[in-house]
């Protein structure tokens, strides 16, 4: 008795293959263009996609233990243990909060309204109201210079009580693609935040690939492990609050994510295994990927930005697509300069 192991990439040419003779069984005017079409599918490129056999959590009062299973892109299964410790919960949070207009008037509106107690009734009368969405402030006073004076100093005031706010929840300002002012998680600070705590899992994955020098091996292997773990849809960026967001210990404890926090978790795991390489991250308008700064080949999809190329990889899944590649919508979104980026220190 013996078995013979078939990766993924092999099903669907064989069983197109097989179907030749119930083609060459039907009446003629059928026969031979179903004949053709078969043919021609079983050249065809052919997806295959991520498969996370298991996952296993265990909490312990020390650490918190991960295991592993999945098939990566040849169909091979694949195993990885790791813990971390429980201290590593406490370098950043592990759950986003939503982004509340109204909360961050508020946050802004008690710090302008202490701002405004510190100012002289016989100098000046300050307002500070809601209006349209928006914190209003008005000075009226009869000395010269004065109204303008105090309004410069609570403009100052209300612009870092704002960014307060933002710092504070882990959400940082940016401008869309269509000049939109938004607010989105701070993806660049949870990398910059986690990537040492992460380091177990990167030394997991180094064992595991022989510790031999291969950035590529590493990369694709650490590339099907976050592509296998289930996926949620990010609807819009923008529109969302960032509620869909993960941070990367929330999507491990969780084992589950979106684009936007499987890109930030990779991120920080390549940052800790290569600490001195340019690594990006690639914006477009529902989705991230990632860039690396490593030699590339022919096949390679890149991007060359500010001097540099990079090596586009995308850790989203359930397609298992390999690193230096990309989807086609991805490549059409880039070749037509629709995307952002933004460099991970």
């Amino acid at each position: 008795m013996f078995v013979i192991g078939l990766s993924t990439r092999l099903f669907k040419p064989l069983a197109l293959w097989l179907a030749f003779p119930l083609a060459f069984s039907l009446a003629p005017p059928l026969a031979l263009p179903l004949r053709i079409a078969l043919f021609l599918l079983c050249f065809a490129p052919i997806a295959t996609y991520a498969s996370q056999l298991s996952f296993d959590k265990t909490v312990t009062p020390d650490d918190i233990q991960f295991k592993y299973r999945w098939l990566d892109s040849e169909g091979m299964e694949q195993t990885i243990a790791f813990s971390l410790p429980n201290s590593a919960l406490k370098v950043a949070p592990t759950t986003q909060a939503n982004y509340k207009p109204e909360i961050a008037q508020r946050y802004v509106t008690v710090s302008l309204l202490k701002e405004a107690k510190k100012v002289d009734p016989r100098e000046a009368v300050v307002s500070v109201t809601h209006e349209n969405d928006a914190v209003n402030i008005k000075v009226k006073s009869t000395k010269p210079n004065k109204a303008d004076q105090i309004l410069f100093q609570l403009k100052d005031v209300q612009r870092t009580a704002y960014s307060d706010y933002l710092d504070k929840h882990y959400y940082t300002r940016f401008t869309t693609l269509f000049n939109q002012q938004a607010v989105k998680p701070d993806h660049l600070r949870y990398v910059a935040q986690t990537f040492e705590s992460l380091r177990p899992i990167s030394e997991a994955f180094y064992d595991k690939i022989g510790r031999i020098e291969n950035n590529r091996a590493y990369l694709q292997l650490l590339l099907s492990w976050v592509q296998s773990i289930p996926y949620d849809t990010l609807e819009d960026r923008v529109a969302s609050n960032g509620s869909g967001f993960a941070p990367p210990l929330g999507l491990l404890m969780q084992n589950r994510g979106d684009c936007d926090s499987k890109a930030v978790l990779t991120g920080a795991l390549v940052r800790a295994f290569l600490p001195s390489t340019n690594i990006i991250m690639v914006f477009l308008p529902h989705h991230a990927l990632l860039g690396v700064a490593i030699n590339a080949t022919s096949e390679d999809e890149k991007l060359d930005v500010e001097g540099k190329t990079y090596v586009l990889f995308d850790p989203t899944g359930p397609a298992l697509i390999p690193f230096g590649d990309i989807s086609e919508d991805t490549k059409r979104y880039i070749s037509t300069g629709r995307y952002q980026v933004e460099h991970i220190d």
